[in-house]
């Protein structure tokens, strides 16, 4: 989209200015760590970030034992511990529909330093929406007796749906080397809509690489699914599953062997769903760990699906990465790009299974620089790493990313370790305890601000806030964009719930507001915390945090 017709002589001179030449991107090294390794991210407010490991021998510590939750303060980089009752291990999570953070599923298992533990694989941990900036009087509530998930769960995957609430997909029951062999072949709900869980025959097919299936509400309400080398359109309402084309040339991307996926931004009017799938091992799973590698070549296929009847038909479409990568995360920019980034070039998730590994760790070199995809350019010209940095932090299993309301990307954790093993260890893929940033080129120059936005902003209703916008960004060919999204729950290479939905609208003519139309219904974008961002020629403001509909708990369709 463009400005608005600009006609108010006083801004005449600034069209001629040239746009200020950007610096480049760049890594930021924080000073303080993280205390626990940061498996699992999730933004909970326009300052907080909730960190979750498991419950193990990190150093942050609360009521004389480790912690293994935290919150960390996105504007002081701060971290203060979070005092939990079960074990967050490799947990799935969304926020719902009136903002509160939901984390389920875990591991069975108590570790060194935690005698209490309670068991992860039924939990449910609560975080209400926090209104302090610095999370003061904010902590996560559980109450295992009497809130828990229908069936046991490590390794699931969540997504927020069309009415706000939680669909839970897949894991498995109890502690399993690599391959899934005790599994949770069911969906359930949070909060429950069935007295039992559904049981499913796309994760019974899809086994025994199928654990975190990547998942995906459609703007139809129906639900997207990968898991192995499958894919399948599931319709919450009539419990149906429809089988889609699998992944070209063998290759597998959900955990042991892991890629990513994300859904590609959706645009006004239609809201055509496309996903992208990079990464991952092009393997036979019934090969058995101790006949793999940690020098096994991941896959740099990178395959997308239009998910209409016409796209169905014609199936996948393949790209390539600059790189083979297992375990790397997809997430979005404002701008519509992706990022790729994390992940190691060969090797397998999990921990010690294969007869090489180095340490703990089933994969080995890490990549360290990540790439964007750009998924308006023709095939074969999306990708690219030019301008981007290199790290000497590796990020490997067990590490998170996310988009932040600042517009850059918070990167922490990689342990693929059985406990918190320091550096001092000398091993090459020790606990990673380090907090890093990934600031785009943006964070350097001026930027458009969103100047306030309400705390609600109502389904299929135009809304107007007040901004303001840098000199060098007022051109009548400006490419104005205005993205809301939801910045997702990071955990093992996949970030739940994850989605842009740009927004049809433009500026005033005098530069002074942005007016913008919000989508349909809940379908397009699930009731429930956004954060909006206004690009002007790839320059993004902080994001406006707001909640998309009634703010009711769910389940609503307000």
């Amino acid at each position: 989209m463009k400005w608005s017709s600009l006609s108010v002589l006083p801004l005449l001179a600034a069209l001629c200015r040239a746009a200020p030449s950007a610096p480049g991107w760049s890594f930021n090294l924080k000073k303080t760590t993280s205390g626990i390794v940061a498996l699992e991210s999730i933004v909970v407010s326009p300052t907080l970030v909730v960190f979750f490991d498991r419950a193990s021998n990190d150093p942050l510590q609360i009521n004389n034992h480790s912690a293994w939750g935290a919150l960390w303060n996105l504007e002081t980089d701060t971290v203060t511990p979070l005092n939990l009752l079960t074990n967050s291990f490799c947990a799935s999570g969304a926020l719902l529909s009136n903002g509160t953070m939901v984390s389920v599923g875990g591991d069975p298992n108590g570790f060194v330093g935690n005698p209490g533990i309670q068991p992860g694989q039924q939990a449910i941990r609560i975080f209400e929406p926090c209104a302090s900036p610095t999370g003061e009087g904010c902590t996560v509530f559980e109450d295992p007796v009497n809130l828990h998930l229908l069936e046991k769960r490590w390794y699931p995957s969540s997504a927020r749906i069309f009415d706000g609430s939680l669909l839970i997909v897949g894991g498995m029951h109890e502690d399993a080397a690599f391959y899934n062999i005790d599994p949770a072949l069911s969906f359930e709900f949070f909060p429950p809509k069935d007295s039992a869980p559904r049981p499913s025959e796309f994760l019974k097919r899809s086994l025994p690489a199928n654990l975190f299936p990547r998942v995906f509400a459609l703007p139809d309400g129906k639900v997207f699914m990968v898991a192995n080398n499958q894919s399948i359109i599931y319709d919450v309402e009539a419990n149906t599953e429809t089988i889609l084309p699998d992944i070209p040339n063998n290759v597998r991307v959900t955990n042991p062997m892991d890629g990513s996926a994300i859904l590609l931004p959706l645009s006004p009017p239609n809201f055509i769903p496309e996903v992208l799938v990079c990464g991952g091992t092009a393997v036979d799973p019934a090969i058995q760990p101790a006949n793999l590698s940690s020098q096994f070549p991941a896959t740099s296929q990178c395959s997308r699906i239009t998910l209409t009847p016409e796209g169905i038909a014609k199936g996948w479409e393949v790209e390539h990465m600059l790189e083979g990568r297992t375990m790397p995360e997809l997430v979005h920019l404002p701008n519509g790009q992706v990022l790729i980034a994390n992940g190691a070039r060969t090797g397998f998730a999990a921990i010690a299974q294969v007869p090489d590994a180095i340490g703990g760790s089933n994969a080995d070199h890490a990549v360290l620089t990540p790439s964007l995809y750009t998924p308006t350019l023709p095939l074969g010209q999306r990708i690219s790493n030019k301008g981007l940095p290199t790290t000497d932090i590796a990020r490997v299993y067990h590490s998170s990313i996310t988009l932040t309301p600042q517009g850059n990307f918070l990167i922490a954790g990689s342990n693929p370790n059985a406990q918190f093993v320091a550096p001092a260890a000398g091993i090459k893929f020790a606990s990673e305890l380090r907090v890093q940033t990934l600031d785009p080129p943006f964070m350097f120059v001026d930027r458009p601000k969103i100047l306030s936005a309400p705390a609600k902003v109502p389904f299929n209703s135009r809304v107007t806030v007040p901004i303001s916008v840098p000199a060098a960004l007022r051109s009548r060919n400006a490419k104005v964009q205005i993205s809301l999204m939801d910045l997702g729950f990071s955990s093992h290479a996949f970030h739940s719930s994850a989605r842009l939905v740009f927004m049809e609208g433009s500026i005033s003519p005098d530069g002074r507001s942005l007016t913008f139309f919000t989508p349909p219904n809940g379908r397009v974008y699930p009731p429930g915390p956004a954060t909006i961002f206004l690009t002007i020629d790839d320059v993004s403001s902080e994001g406006a945090w707001v909640i998309v509909g009634s703010g009711k708990p769910p389940p609503t369709l307000e």
